[in-house]
């Protein structure tokens, strides 16, 4: 595992640019834009607030940086860094702010869910949608960023909205058989609307493109039901992670279950591989032990040496007894994601620990299974990525990233997170 040289992040907002030549970073009210390949300081920009969420255009020319507390987001331009946009929200305030798919329109969400305002950087017009729900994922694009899903809360009940993206105009409206709509992602293809309900409720319904209902699947009642959708690459398959702690595999046909995979706190078949971190600290000589500069120490300390060892069978991983009495506890799958080419699907178990030691679990197919115990101090593992040519082109949200290349060959599984303490860093740890 190799590391950089530190540098000041907060909020945990560093993101790749999505052709993945640039690398963004956000500290206090500072963004400062490097280099990916050689991390050499390219732009460097001061914002009026702190920043509390950092987002890439989809061609990498501009970056928005938005001020939840002032309501204001500013835009920053990559080509001509002397130009800038800002957007004040005013006395509506603001809750969140994202990109449209063309990278020229920004939608920005007020205070209480009570509209989301259309902001076009080419034409300085201004468009409204109201009714937005206030749930997990309630904005879809189509992959072609022709249609806009968003899901809305109208008298008491939950209806999806259909815009076409070129204009901002209603296509289709039709409401949900949903008790609390949950959230709503297009199929890559953008034939198909997955939506699923509250945890309370496990229902996923599949809707065409014209809002009819092709399918409900429900996998067992009177339980915590749906924490997690995931579509794979060629539309073919829905990943559904339950609470349970099983993956659910949806086939496009038929929209049945084809399989299902468990997450086990033991593993004992000898044909599954288990990698494990094992770190091991430098020794020094006995004459530079006495009275080290507290910098210097400090150094000392993040020079730890990791390498990943093949651990023997079987191998027990620390699970997390959740707390019975808090709301959403931290079980189940929280986290999926295929590979590009269809034949891995890597998950993420909340149920183990995340303090000091982190145990992570990766499903690899039917039969393939990786575990990476992870001994940073990490507050919490983002979201699993797929790396498949080392080149990074998205992070979403802080969580993760999503690697691309032209040859689209799988070649690993990229995790990161950040320790704590003092001279805190973003880790990497391919495998």
């Amino acid at each position: 595992m190799n590391f950089s040289e530190v540098f000041k992040l907060s909020s945990l907002l560093c993101k790749f640019s999505p052709d993945g030549k640039y690398l963004a970073s956000c500290a206090q009210y500072r963004l400062v834009v490097r280099d990916a390949n050689t991390l050499q300081v390219l732009q460097l920009y001061t914002c009026l607030d702190q920043i509390q969420h950092a987002e890439w255009s989809a061609d990498s020319r501009f970056i928005l940086c938005a001020m939840y507390r002032r309501g204001l987001v500013q835009v920053w331009s990559l080509e001509q860094p002397e130009w800038h946009c800002r957007i004040d929200e005013g006395s509506a305030g603001l809750v969140a702010s994202c990109w449209s798919p063309d990278g020229r329109h920004i939608l920005n969400t007020t205070e209480f869910h009570l509209r989301i305002t259309v902001w076009s950087l080419c034409t300085k017009s201004v468009s409204y949608i109201k009714y937005p729900k206030a749930c997990q994922q309630g904005i879809s694009f189509t992959r072609d960023g022709r249609y806009l899903a968003l899901a809305e809360r109208r008298d008491c009940k939950d209806h999806v909205s259909i815009f076409v993206c070129s204009d901002w105009q209603l296509l289709r409206h039709f409401d949900t058989e949903t008790q609390d709509l949950a959230g709503i992602e297009w199929a890559p293809n953008g034939c198909v609307l997955a939506v699923w309900d509250t945890c309370l409720e496990y229902k996923v319904l599949l809707y065409s493109l014209d809002g009819r209902l092709l399918s409900a699947y429900c996998a067992y009642e009177w339980s915590l039901g749906v924490k997690s959708v995931a579509w794979s690459p060629s539309s073919q398959f829905l990943a559904v992670g339950s609470y349970d702690g099983k993956v659910r595999i949806l086939n496009h046909v038929t929209w049945k279950m084809i399989t299902e995979f468990g997450h086990p706190a033991t593993v004992t078949n000898p044909r599954i591989v288990v990698y494990k971190e094992a770190e091991k600290n430098p020794q020094l000589a006995l004459g530079r032990l006495a009275f080290p500069p507290p910098r210097a120490a400090a150094c000392t300390a993040s020079s730890t040496e990791s390498k990943y060892e093949i651990a023997s069978v079987p191998v027990s991983l620390q699970t997390l007894k959740p707390i019975a009495d808090r709301a959403n506890p931290k079980v189940g799958i929280g986290a999926l994601a295929f590979s590009p080419d269809n034949y891995f699907l890597a998950t993420r178990n909340g149920q183990w620990p995340q303090a000091c030691t982190r145990p992570l679990a990766v499903s690899l197919g039917a039969q393939a299974f990786r575990a990476k115990e992870k001994k940073l101090r990490l507050p919490r593992v983002l979201r699993p990525p797929w790396c498949w040519d080392g080149v990074p082109t998205e992070a979403s949200g802080g969580a993760g990233l999503v690697w691309q290349s032209s040859s689209r060959s799988t070649t690993g599984l990229v995790l990161f997170g950040e320790e704590q303490g003092p001279g805190s860093r973003t880790a990497e740890g391919p495998f």
